[in-house]
């Protein structure tokens, strides 16, 4: 989370826990587009989802072994979580994007190949969110990585009137 500001800071809060498994990310996509239409942010909704995406398969790849399979603790399947967050301001809404792991290690961002499929998560993540950064938190066995999004009220009212006519957000 921002942790320079507390929850009361984000009032708009949803929670969804999720296996730790490759299934898990179209699922938390579909989710933060559904989320942000119903909060009337429908026009952060592409980059939010493509944050999600993105700090979701990390999270998911971090509580894999090098076989791709989860790591079970026991017999329990390893558990991500996201929480999505907005101010619900009216000029300058902010969508606050958490994912929580159980691995302590930092994200690290790499420099892909031109011909590598994977490797350009974080760069995504920085060149669309205002801010991220991630954290360990005392009481959780894992790790926090957190971004923040923010669209100005022209940029969500013209995707409203072009979609519904029919909506005003002021």
């Amino acid at each position: 989370m921002a942790r320079t500001e507390s929850m009361a800071s984000w009032p708009l809060s949803v929670h969804l826990p999720l296996g730790a498994l490759p299934t898990a990310v179209p699922c938390a996509r579909m989710y933060t587009r559904v989320v942000l239409d119903e909060w009337g942010m429908a026009a952060v909704a592409d980059a939010a989802s493509l944050v999600v995406s993105e700090l979701l398969t990390n999270s998911v790849q971090a509580c894999s072994g090098p076989d791709g399979r989860p790591r079970y603790d026991g017999a329990v399947l390893p558990v991500v979580h996201l929480r999505l967050s907005s101010d619900g301001a009216r000029a300058r809404a902010r969508v606050l994007v958490e994912v929580w792991d159980s691995v302590q290690h930092a994200p690290v961002a790499r420099r892909a190949g031109p011909d590598e499929e994977g490797g350009r998560g974080i760069a995504l993540v920085q060149a669309l969110s205002d801010r991220w950064d991630w954290a360990t938190v005392p009481g959780w066995p894992g790790k926090v990585v957190w971004a923040v999004l923010q669209a100005l009220l022209q940029q969500m009212q013209h995707f409203a009137v072009s979609v519904r006519p029919d909506i005003r957000l002021m």
